[in-house]
């Protein structure tokens, strides 16, 4: 879901980024409230058409198509593999207005398993420097024209060049919508992600992402740690000026670039079950390495 292009239209007032609570190794000083939920890339046209019409993958992953209708009628087109806690979804350029559907944006939402935990971030981004978090609720229309109210978000800014990171929290209200397919809670404040997802990945290959890698401005970069940080992400510095971010079995790794060179990178997967021989499957201008065993390696572009 892309809430860069809601909050640009908005026009919601930005905060100044700053640190958040970790100890000097990175190390998060408080337990992780936020985890990988999933991310989303835009690509070029020959790529995401490939995607869409790619037999291999309705195979591989629990794979959809899908057209979104969020807060204030905005719309948006993705191709979606979806697993057990996480997903992806990937555009083409196009797909999405204005800037969030040019080639090479992209974004990542980390997401709250327990009712009250996305506040307690928000509190935790403004005790370490940034005063005013960017709050905001997205809601979803399933075609009558009555929007839900769908999850809560927060970023650390609505200023971003090409990449935008937040935090969110899956409402009451669309857990109640029989319409949105999600699970009975497995326990009290339930709003997570394997409830909100479908057990539909039991009958594919992929089960999660494991690891995602993203080229960002480092403008883009510098507003994005704090929010990872505060979510309890365990946040290393790499020598080229990137950041890896580790925590609830998913890395998130991030290259800082120039803009034009900015773009979803690679993704790492687990599989439900080992396969025994390597499958290389390309798809436009990807690649798609699956096995031998329990992982799969999807590349986009130029890796270092």
């Amino acid at each position: 879901m892309v809430l860069a292009l809601t909050l640009t239209l908005t026009g919601l007032a930005a905060g100044a980024s700053g640190a958040a609570p970790a100890r000097d190794d990175g190390s998060p000083t408080g337990r992780q409230l936020l985890f990988f939920n999933h991310a989303y890339g835009v690509l070029d046209r020959e790529t995401a058409d490939a995607i869409e019409h790619s037999a291999y993958l309705r195979d591989f992953a629990n794979f959809q198509v899908r057209t979104t209708t969020g807060t204030g009628g905005q719309t948006w087109t993705g191709r979606y593999l979806t697993g057990r806690e996480t997903y992806l979804e990937l555009f083409g350029v196009g797909d999405v207005p204005g800037q969030d559907g040019t080639l090479g944006a992209a974004g990542t939402g980390i997401s709250a398993e327990t009712a009250g935990d996305l506040a307690t971030v928000t509190q935790r981004l403004r005790d370490q420097g940034v005063p005013a978090p960017v709050t905001f609720r997205q809601t979803r229309d399933f075609g009558d024209g009555v929007p839900v109210p769908w999850f809560d978000a927060v970023f650390t800014t609505d200023r971003y060049d090409a990449f935008g990171a937040w935090g969110m929290e899956y409402l009451p209200e669309y857990f109640a919508d029989p319409r949105a397919n999600t699970e009975p809670a497995a326990r009290p404040g339930d709003v997570g992600r394997e409830r909100y997802l479908s057990d539909g990945y039991r009958d594919h290959l992929m089960r999660d992402v494991t690891s995602i890698r993203i080229a960002v401005t480092a403008g883009d970069l510098a507003n994005t740690v704090p929010l990872l940080r505060a979510g309890g992400f365990a946040v290393r510095d790499l020598a080229d000026g990137g950041v890896v971010a580790q925590g609830g079995g998913t890395t998130v790794r991030l290259d800082p670039v120039a803009r034009e060179r900015a773009g979803l990178r690679q993704v790492e997967m687990s599989l439900n079950h080992p396969v025994a021989q390597r499958h290389v499957e390309r798809i436009g201008r990807s690649t798609l390495v699956v096995g031998p065993g329990t992982r799969a390696v999807w590349t986009f572009g130029d890796v270092g």
